[in-house]
C-alpha cells in the first residue's frame, strides 16, 4: 500500500459485473476530478486469444485442466510487480488486451495484445478491474521475474518453483463482485450465448472446466477485500442452465459486506440509499437497483482520503 501513488482494484469473476463497477468509478473520478492510470485484468493472461486456446486445448488431451482464472495461462507475478512498482514510484509497464469494443481504437485484430509500455505518469491513482485484483497465490509454478521488472523479458524466462505471489498486499482499497453462484452463471452463459456466439453446452463446459481454479483463486480474494458487492436474485435461480432470462436489478437485492465497519456512518449512509437495512453489524442489504447510488454514497469518501494522502 502507498500514500503516494495508492491503488484502487475491482476484481471479480467473468460476467460478474466488474464493468459495471468500474464504471461508477469512472463516473466519480470524473465528478470529483481526479485522473486514473486504468490497468486490465485481460492485459495480464499470458497469451493471446488463439494461442489460450491452443494451450487449453492441448492442456485437455493431457488430462488437465487449464482455465483463464488459474496461474499456468496468467501472468500473476507480472501483475504483482506492476502494483510493487506503482505503489513504490508510480511507474510500471502495461499493456491491453483488444476485443471486439475497442479494435477500432487499438487498431489490432481482436485477441492480440498492444505492446508493454509506461503507466501514464501524473495520474492520482492506478485503477485495476479484472479478475486477479486480490490474488494471494501460494507455492505454484511461476516465471521468475528479472531485476527490472520487464515484462517482456519475464514472459521469456523459464519457469521455476517461486513461493508464490501476493498482488493484494499493494491495494489501497479492493473491491469484491461477487453474484451468487448461480446468478453469475446466468449472466455468463447468456452473455457468452447471445453476445458471442457460443453454444450453451460450450459455455457449460467452461463453467465445469474452471470449477477448480475458480476455488482455488477467485472465491478467496472475497475473504480479504475492504468491500463486496454481492448481488443476490429474489426470483428463482435454482437451475441456472435452463434459465430463459437474467434477473434485473429490480429482482434483485444487493447484499454489501464491510471489513473494517467502525470506518462507516451507517445511519447516514442508510439515509441517503432509500430501502437499505442492516442485516449485521458489517452487513448493508440495498435494492439493486441502488448499486449505482451504494457505490458513491459508500466509495466517494474513501477514495478522497486516498486522495488526501497523496497529495498532503
Amino acid at each position: 500500500m502507498s500514500s503516494k501513488f495508492p491503488i484502487i482494484a475491482v476484481t471479480g469473476s467473468s460476467g460478474a459485473g466488474t464493468t459495471t463497477v468500474r464504471n461508477a468509478f469512472q463516473d466519480i473520478f470524473r465528478r470529483e476530478g481526479i485522473t486514473s492510470a486504468v490497468v486490465e485484468g485481460e492485459a495480464f493472461h499470458r497469451h493471446e486469444r488463439e494461442e489460450m486456446k491452443r494451450v487449453i486445448a492441448q492442456a485437455r488431451t493431457e488430462g488437465k485442466s487449464l482455465s483463464h482464472f488459474g496461474p499456468e495461462v496468467n501472468l500473476f507475478d507480472t501483475l504483482e510487480a506492476l502494483f510493487k512498482e506503482y505503489s513504490e514510484h508510480g511507474t510500471g509497464q502495461v499493456r491491453a488486451y483488444v476485443t471486439e469494443d475497442n479494435q477500432e481504437q487499438l487498431k489490432q485484430p481482436p485477441g492480440t495484445f498492444t505492446p508493454w509500455e509506461p503507466v501514464s505518469t501524473g495520474a492520482d491513482l492506478l485503477f485495476y478491474e479484472g479478475l486477479h485484483g486480490g490474488v494471494v497465490a501460494r507455492n505454484w509454478t511461476r516465471r521468475k521475474m528479472s531485476p527490472s521488472h520487464n515484462p517482456a523479458v519475464a514472459e521469456r524466462r523459464s519457469a521455476r518453483t517461486g513461493n508464490g505471489v501476493d498482488v493484494a498486499q499493494y491495494v489501497d482499497l479492493l473491491i469484491g463482485v461477487v453474484p451468487v453462484v448461480n446468478l453469475e452463471w446466468i449472466q455468463k452463459i447468456h452473455r457468452d450465448t447471445n453476445v458471442r456466439g457460443f453454444s450453451a453446452d460450450a459455455v457449460t463446459e467452461t463453467i465445469l472446466r474452471r470449477m477448480r481454479d475458480y476455488t482455488h483463486f477467485i472465491v478467496p480474494q472475497f475473504s480479504i477485500t475492504d468491500i463486496n458487492f454481492q448481488r443476490v436474485p429474489v426470483v428463482d435461480t435454482s437451475n441456472p442452465f435452463i434459465a430463459r432470462d437474467v434477473p434485473t436489478p429490480d429482482e434483485s437485492l444487493i447484499v454489501i459486506r464491510f471489513r473494517e465497519p467502525q470506518r462507516f456512518i451507517f445511519p447516514q449512509m442508510m439515509w441517503r440509499i432509500q430501502g437499505a437495512f442492516m442485516s449485521r453489524p458489517n452487513t448493508m442489504v440495498i435494492p439493486g437497483g441502488k448499486l449505482t447510488l451504494a457505490i458513491e454514497v459508500i466509495c466517494t469518501p474513501l477514495i478522497h482520503e486516498l486522495i488526501e494522502k497523496r497529495r498532503g
